[in-house]
């Protein structure tokens, strides 16, 4: 029994409609890296100091982002959505047949998701940056390697909004407009599979 259940059973309080779970810097965090990604995609190689601006800020971000994984709030830290490779396919087994677990925070695959996200910012932004040094100045080879991470983060995006769109048609709620407001619905048994 949930506590919201055994609250109710004791004459308590019914539960709120919808319940915080993302606090504003993941939220700032995640709708800035979205509108910066277009700007330093759509500027490339056309206004690079336009382009290195935005891949330098991207970094910075990044960076607050893996420090606010370990001290954040409790939905925006890895202990919480990081799971074991056997629950991620657990999980997609079950969200691919519409039975997948509803999670408050991030569910296996959005936490996968985040952390292959990271880990191709971070291989975008340390190769753009070596493009600006001595040693990576006008390497072909470096650029195509960072073009490469670009492009695979166009791969990554796809899938992540595919995932979302799934996981909200899946359990009936809408996960950009709570990446906006931070708030998700609030449910007795918010954990159990949508029937």
């Amino acid at each position: 029994m949930t506590i919201a259940q055994q609250a109710i059973e004791s004459g308590g309080a019914t539960p709120p409609a919808t319940v915080k779970v993302w606090d504003p810097f993941v939220r700032v965090f995640h709708w800035s890296l979205v509108g910066l990604f277009i700007a330093a995609f759509a500027t490339g190689d056309e206004v690079e100091r336009v382009h290195v601006v935005v891949g330098y800020t991207i970094a910075a971000l990044v960076g607050l982002r893996i420090v606010w994984g370990f001290i954040g709030t409790k939905h925006a830290r890895f202990t919480d959505f990081v799971k074991s490779p056997a629950t991620v396919v657990a999980y997609l087994k079950d969200a691919l047949s519409f039975k997948g677990r509803r999670y408050l925070g991030h569910n296996p695959a959005g936490g996968i998701m985040i952390l292959l996200l990271i880990a191709a910012l971070v291989g975008t932004c340390t190769t753009g940056y070596m493009m600006t040094t001595k040693t990576g100045w006008g390497s072909h080879d470096l650029e195509e390697v960072h073009e490469a991470f670009a492009n695979g983060m166009l791969v990554l995006i796809g899938l992540h909004i595919v995932g979302v769109i799934w996981a909200s048609i899946e359990h009936g709620e809408n996960l950009a407009r709570a990446m906006i407001t931070g708030r998700k619905r609030s449910e007795i048994g918010t954990d159990a599979p949508r029937a």
